[in-house]
């Protein structure tokens, strides 16, 4: 499992890392390629859970900020929300008229998966497309994972008190203060070598390690509901695509709002 999970970050972290290298056109289809597959597999888990859910419309939310934010003179959200909201009322209308027991929970679920992922997805690329915006991306995502690294490997040593056994029961409070040192140690020292000043990092760090758990505890509530493991399998070693940016989410909301209140 181990060998397999390496493999798979050693293929995985390069792509992610050029296409945030290479920014513009590149980075907005590859973005949206990854939370469309992000919703996808939600949409797949509630299905599991017994829920019937639309995947166009949940999809198409996730592109509409992406979208606005490459074309915001358009103002293509209003309309593209408004056709989708009402597209989707007709097919659940539809599921009803067919036998559906819960259609109201269906429509529910797919509006709500698709604007959370694509709403807070679209934060990779406002991040992107700020000042240093590369700086700040790295930095962010580096801090993420290192945050996650360090609270595993502090949780596997020294964990003892449980954080949220109903949820993830690997984690613990020793992880969570493991996370909390590394994460704000390494942003630190990425955003003194990339000229965003060490103490920004520092903050920002901290920041990330207390909020990003929020993002993982969340989808293994979702997994947990419906009995499933990982959201999919499309990354062998580490599941699926909704399990591996769960955390970055939050992370890189978090960094891109520090920079405009904070930064700018």
């Amino acid at each position: 499992m181990l060998r397999t999970r390496v493999i798979s970050a050693a293929i995985y972290l390069p792509l992610v890392i050029g296409a945030v290298v290479l920014g513009g056109w590149w980075f907005f289809v590859f973005i949206g390629v990854v939370l469309s597959l992000a919703a996808w597999e939600f949409v797949n888990l509630m299905r599991r859970g017994g829920h019937t859910l639309w995947l166009p419309a949940a999809v198409i939310l996730v592109w509409i900020p992406l979208v606005d934010l490459v074309w915001p003179s358009r103002d293509l959200s209003t309309p593209g929300l408004t056709l989708v909201l009402l597209a989707s009322l007709v097919w659940t209308l539809s599921r009803f008229h067919r036998g559906d027991a819960n259609p109201t929970t269906g429509w529910a679920l797919t509006l709500l998966g698709g604007l959370y992922i694509g709403w807070i997805g679209s934060y990779f690329l406002r991040l992107r497309e700020m000042d240093d915006g590369l700086s700040w991306s790295l930095t962010a995502y580096g801090g993420t994972w290192l945050v996650d690294s360090g609270a595993y490997c502090v949780g596997r040593l020294w964990g003892r008190h449980k954080l949220a056994p109903r949820l993830s029961p690997g984690k613990t409070w020793e992880g969570i203060l493991g996370g909390l040192v590394a994460g704000a140690l390494s942003t630190a020292v990425l955003a003194a070598l990339f000229g965003l000043g060490a103490w920004h990092g520092l903050v920002l760090g901290l920041l990330i390690a207390t909020l990003s758990p929020v993002g993982d505890l969340g989808v293994s509530m979702i997994k947990r509901q419906v009995g499933a493991k990982d959201s999919g399998r499309l990354i062998p070693g580490h599941g699926g695509v909704f399990d591996r940016i769960d955390s970055l989410l939050i992370s890189v909301a978090v960094a891109a709002n520090y920079v405009i209140w904070i930064v700018e």
